[in-house]
C-alpha cells in the first residue's frame, strides 16, 4: 500500500509539473505604455506598439504592429520555439531580423535578438505580473550603430 501510494504521489508530482510548462500567461495582446517606458540613450524611437502573442507548437508566434517616431510602420511577425533556437523575424521596422527565446516557467522568459546587418544585440527577460494585466520586458546590449543601449518597456494587456 506504502509503495502505491508513493508511487501515485510521484505520478502526480510528474504531471503538475509537465502542466505548468504547458501554460504560457504571455498569450494575447499588449499595448506598449509609453509613458512607463524607460530607453537608454533616450529618446525610444518607438510612439506606439502593440504585440500579439499566439500559442504555437512548442513556442509563440509574435506580431508587432506600430510606429517610429521617424513615421515609419513596424509590422514584424516571427514564430519562435521556446528551446531557445533563433527564428527568423520578417517585416519592416525591428532593429533585429532574428530572435530566439527560452520560457523559465509560465510567466517568465528569456531572449535574445540580433541583426545580421548591423551591431544590434540584446539579451532580454519577459515577466507576466501576478494579476496577468502587465507584461515587463527588460534587455540591454548594443544598438545598430553599437552603442551601448539598455530598455524597459512596460505592457498593458488589451
Amino acid at each position: 500500500m506504502r509503495r502505491i501510494f508513493s508511487v501515485a504521489l510521484i505520478a502526480l508530482a510528474i504531471t503538475t509539473t509537465v502542466s505548468a510548462w504547458g501554460q504560457d500567461n504571455s498569450l494575447g495582446t499588449w499595448k506598449a505604455n509609453i509613458a512607463k517606458t524607460k530607453y537608454t540613450p533616450a529618446p525610444w524611437p518607438v510612439t506606439s506598439l502593440t504585440v500579439t502573442r499566439e500559442a504555437a507548437q512548442g513556442g509563440v508566434k509574435v506580431t508587432n504592429t506600430g510606429m517610429r517616431r521617424d513615421g515609419s510602420a513596424i509590422n514584424t511577425s516571427y514564430t519562435a520555439k521556446y528551446d531557445g533556437s533563433p527564428s527568423e523575424v520578417t517585416g519592416e521596422g525591428a532593429p533585429y531580423d532574428s530572435m530566439s527565446v527560452k520560457q523559465v516557467d509560465a510567466s517568465h522568459f528569456t531572449y535574445e535578438s540580433k541583426n545580421s546587418k548591423t551591431k544590434y544585440h540584446a539579451n532580454g527577460r519577459m515577466a507576466i505580473s501576478s494579476d496577468g494585466k502587465t507584461m515587463t520586458t527588460t534587455a540591454s546590449g548594443t544598438d545598430a550603430d553599437g552603442k551601448p543601449m539598455t530598455l524597459k518597456l512596460v505592457y498593458d494587456k488589451q
